[in-house]
């Protein structure tokens, strides 16, 4: 794993929550990212035990989807931060869209938080003791930001960029915009962007920048050729990540399960067209072949 600046310290979260980056000043410190709602309880205290006497002030996501924007209240409860979102979700947040958040399509839950400031692509923030540029990630999402320091070439990447790849495409595949499209111009920027090291949305911070970029051009150029491959993808990802927050079911609940997410309905009809019956049982074969659910004694259970 690289070396990170001394002022700079990342709690790698496994799913359902996004990593949580705390950048230290002082006797200050700002959190970027706040994971999923049901783990909040936990992140509070990670990053209380983390700021060892620091005062959090302000807390900064990169995007609001429900891994990232999941603890906001709780923390902003806990330590009366303020919080920063890009500003392309002023609106969405402050209504508190459930579907533009895709909260409700996907079956997931969040806590409704109140934020304090906006940030738009351009902007300059100091963290860490270091000056950060908001660059406009669009892709899987449209309004997502990542964090650049030009000076130690560090990326905050979101969902934009991870070593194995980036987060699912939802503009593309919920019809919305060009994700495909955006996606490519924003990992074409990236790659011409001098970066050393990047921290990640999920995953420990990594290094060997070029590699990841020419596995994330693999994958995106594999889901163009198949926009099918990549409904199909996304589909199974956001089963498994419904099953992780559910835990376990009987598996004779599993179909009722699965039609209740719109986005599984919505996508399996825009692109693949399966049957019920026959999507539920390729889903649940495919996650039980990866590990990803386990079948004994006619219970379903998340890994």
């Amino acid at each position: 794993m690289p070396t990170l600046p001394d002022s700079l310290l990342v709690l790698e979260r496994g799913w359902l929550s996004a990593n949580n980056i705390l950048c230290f000043d002082g006797d200050q410190a700002t959190l970027i990212d706040s994971g999923y709602v049901t783990h909040a309880e936990q992140t509070v205290a990670l990053v209380g035990q983390a700021l060892a006497g620091r005062r959090l002030s302000r807390l900064i996501n990169t995007h609001s989807h429900s891994d990232h924007i999941g603890g906001n209240a709780a923390l902003q409860a806990a330590f009366g931060c303020e919080i920063t979102v890009p500003a392309g979700l002023h609106a969405v947040i402050a209504e508190w869209d459930e579907n533009a958040l895709l909260l409700s399509p996907l079956g997931q839950q969040g806590a409704r938080f109140q934020h304090d400031k906006t940030l738009s692509a351009g902007g300059e923030l100091e963290m860490g003791g270091l000056n950060w540029q908001a660059i406009a990630v669009p892709g899987h999402d449209m309004e997502a930001l990542a964090y650049y320091n030009p000076e130690k070439r560090i990326l905050i990447s979101g969902d934009a960029l991870w070593e194995n790849g980036f987060g699912l495409i939802f503009p593309e595949l919920l019809g919305e915009a060009d994700g495909i499209t955006e996606t490519r111009a924003t990992l074409e920027m990236l790659a011409r962007l001098p970066i050393d090291i990047v921290i990640p949305g999920h995953g420990a911070p990594f290094s060997a920048v070029d590699e990841a970029l020419a596995r994330a051009f693999r994958r995106l150029d594999s889901f163009a050729a198949n926009l099918d491959k990549m409904a199909w993808h996304a589909i199974k990802v956001l089963v498994a990540f419904a099953m992780m927050e559910r835990q376990s079911l009987p598996a004779s609940g599993f179909a009722a399960f699965v039609q209740g997410i719109p986005f599984a309905i919505d996508v399996n009809r825009r692109y693949l067209g399966l049957a019920d019956e026959v999507l539920v049982q390729r889903i649940e074969q495919e996650l039980i072949l990866v590990g990803a659910l386990h079948l004994r004694d006619g219970l379903l259970s998340a890994k």
